[in-house]
């Protein structure tokens, strides 16, 4: 398992529709252990192979919601919505791939969810709750979509330039770091 480095927003590479998995073989194996090491190092609550580089539709999810000692890491290949209730909830998002920040997104309040396990094995599974909305943001990462790309223009350009913004910072402070 290696932590692998997250991709950031405005990053191009966030915004790509990712790969059909042919097989669960080793190789997207070993992508999932390197998903769950990296979201549980940030810690995060999900993670999707896009954010980390890699154009394939793979998705690790802690079914635990981040409860400390209740770490559930679940897996999933080609993961695809087969029903979503017609009821919705309204939950505070963030994500990984922009780093503090956070609005609230209205989405179904239960999925059914087919996809590839670690054994290649097809699956069937029903989700609601906050573990409704974590897959189905994780799922919108395998389509290039960000959970700022649900809200307003407005509030879509505020988090987007805040964090250039903070790139802008944190490369300067390398910088003065480097020359010092």
């Amino acid at each position: 398992m290696a932590i692998r480095d997250i991709i950031t927003a405005p990053d191009p590479r966030l915004k790509v529709k990712c790969d059909p998995v042919a097989t669960v073989d080793d190789g997207v194996r070993a992508l999932m252990d390197d998903l769950v090491a990296t979201m549980f190092s940030v810690p995060g609550i999900g993670l999707a192979a896009p954010q980390v580089g890699v154009r394939q539709r793979v998705i690790v999810v802690d079914a635990g919601g981040g409860a400390v000692g209740k770490r559930e890491p679940m897996c999933f290949a080609n993961p695809r919505i087969l029903w979503a209730s017609d009821e919705t909830q309204v939950c505070e998002e963030g994500c990984l791939s922009l780093p503090d920040q956070f609005a609230e997104v209205t989405r179904p309040a239960g999925i059914k969810l087919g996809y590839l396990d670690r054994g290649n094995q097809a699956q069937v599974l029903d989700a609601s709750g906050p573990f409704a909305t974590c897959i189905q943001h994780e799922i919108d990462h395998l389509e290039g979509i960000l959970f700022v790309d649900y809200l307003s223009v407005l509030k879509r350009g505020i988090i987007l330039r805040r964090l250039v913004k903070a790139r802008k910072s944190q490369a300067q402070k390398v910088a003065v770091g480097a020359g010092a």
